[in-house]
């Protein structure tokens, strides 16, 4: 079974430290498990921006815009970024925060 296959089906407890700076999500894609990270980091104005950590954030394929998930990260409603995340092409199976 894919990596990304035992994830659809058994997703992995996941949490973010409150007041997070930065949050680094390693996803799984569906296309030969292959594995990706993506970071949010607050600029200067506090805000979280999202990066695709040299991919561009289209090939996630999310099914939300990408100022919606930034918007979401930065209500701390972490559960809703990891699920718009999930809803693309690749699954979250990490995540880091500090």
């Amino acid at each position: 079974m894919s990596k990304y296959k035992e994830l659809r089906e058994n997703p992995p407890k996941l949490t973010v430290n409150d007041n997070s700076r930065e949050v680094i999500f390693k996803t799984i894609s569906c296309m030969c498990d292959n594995v990706h990270h993506i970071t949010f980091k607050k600029n200067s104005e506090g805000d979280f921006k999202m990066d695709g950590n040299g991919f561009s954030l289209s090939n996630w394929q999310f099914k939300h815009e990408i100022h919606d998930i930034e918007w979401e990260a930065d209500s701390n409603m972490w559960g809703g970024v990891i699920a718009m995340i999930n809803s693309g092409t690749s699954v979250i199976s990490e995540v880091k925060s500090r």
